[in-house]
């Protein structure tokens, strides 16, 4: 990176680690995973809403959070974290997020409003501070670009929350959230002006990188959460404490699965890449993929401690095994942009856990639970042995 006249860029001199204000921001996140995984335990044990229609309502209220956190992180990682107007928005976005999070609970009901409008004012809210307060800098028409943007989105979330039929509300904001991933994934094309990610000039990598280690995290810290208010509120019986330790030792799995090699070394990548900001944006949805596997594996450790031998609907089976398939199918994404390859490992433990659906069906909660742990401990087993027979890897990223 460079040194920069104005103030608000990094430079050389500034540190790459996270700061105490951006680790205080997370705690926001962490409470709002909480309400969505608590949503999606509502949605698979009293039927109120149907559990598809929750999955898809709790769905689009994650990747609206998921948008402001990565904005906020891929900003902090080109702009000066210590600088006041940055540590500004920084506060600006955890006073939303944390409202935002409030309302996810009655997201899709009482609170939608609230939550729409508190989202339209932080994401346009938090560029027109950045351009008036920084006088224009550090790119003026990139603040153009991302109006833009939000200006195409912000109508519908806003419409959305005030409309009364929820089906009208869930498309509505299902076209909001695609406007806003596009603009994120290709760099808000805007006419006249082009398309240019955040963090094309310079990035923190090393930043960038510790950000996406402590979100994820943050993610399996909720699942402990789960995990703990699921068993403190059993009746600890033998078959309830043996769902808590196979739970335990299910999100053990998880962590050894991201960091093995590709997740401990996100920095490297993103240094060694001929394209950062595009490196940096793919991992971002690759994150989000692996984070929201993550959650809804939670709610299967949820559904496996609490009714352990009971009968299983193979709703249950959306969480007990899709959760540990999208993480992978996250982690698989990552280990690509990264190494530029796939490790055989994950593809079988996918193919493997979509074949045991059909069986799953005829298992009790508990079982189908230790088939997906048995699942990731064969590719954790499986990244062991590659380490001991092969040197360290040195990141590739195809781009």
């Amino acid at each position: 990176m460079r040194n920069t006249p104005d103030g608000l860029l990094r430079s050389e001199a500034t540190r790459q680690r996270a700061t105490f204000l951006e680790l205080f921001l997370d705690l926001v996140f962490v409470f709002a995973l909480t309400r969505i995984s608590a949503r999606l335990i509502a949605d698979f044990t009293d039927g109120q809403r149907g559990v598809y229609a929750g999955l898809g309502q709790a769905l689009l209220l994650f990747l609206a959070l998921w948008a402001i956190w990565s904005v906020t992180v891929w900003s902090t990682s080109w702009l000066d974290p210590d600088a006041p107007i940055v540590q500004t928005v920084i506060i600006m976005t955890l006073v939303g997020a944390m409202t935002m999070a409030v309302a996810v609970p009655n997201g899709f009901g009482a609170r939608a409003a609230l939550f729409a409008i508190t989202l339209v004012t932080l994401q346009i809210g938090r560029v027109v501070f950045f351009y008036l307060a920084g006088h224009g800098r550090p790119d003026p028409q990139q603040s153009i670009r991302i109006l833009f943007w939000f200006g195409l989105s912000a109508p519908l979330w806003v419409v959305g929350g005030l409309v009364h039929d929820g089906t009208a509300r869930g498309a509505l904001w299902t076209l909001a959230v695609l406007i806003d991933y596009t603009g994120l994934f290709l760099g808000w094309p805007t006419p006249r002006l082009g398309a240019q990610r955040l963090g094309v000039q310079m990035i923190a990598a090393e930043h960038l990188a510790e950000r996406y280690q402590q979100f994820l995290l943050i993610a399996l810290g909720e699942a402990i959460f789960v995990i703990g208010l699921a068993f403190s509120g059993s009746g600890f019986h033998t078959d309830q404490t043996g769902g808590f330790v196979l739970a335990l030792a299910s999100t053990v799995l998880l962590w050894r699965i991201y960091f093995h090699v590709a997740g401990g070394i996100l920095g490297t990548a993103v240094d060694r890449s001929r394209n950062p900001a595009r490196l940096a944006t793919e991992m971002a949805f690759a994150h989000m993929v692996m984070i929201a596997g993550i959650v809804l594996t939670g709610v299967g450790f949820e559904l496996f401690i609490t009714e352990p031998l009971g009968h299983l609907p193979a709703a249950w089976l959306i969480a007990i095994l899709g959760g540990p398939a999208l993480f992978l199918a996250g982690r698989s994404a990552l280990e690509y942009q990264v190494f530029a390859r796939v490790s055989r490992s994950r593809l079988a433990g996918l193919l493997t856990l979509g074949l045991l659906v059909p069986v799953a069906v005829h298992l009790d909660p508990l079982t189908a639970g230790a088939a997906a742990a048995v699942v990731l401990l064969g590719v954790a087993g499986a990244d062991a042995r590659r380490s001991r027979r092969h040197p360290p890897e040195t990141p590739t990223p195809p781009f």
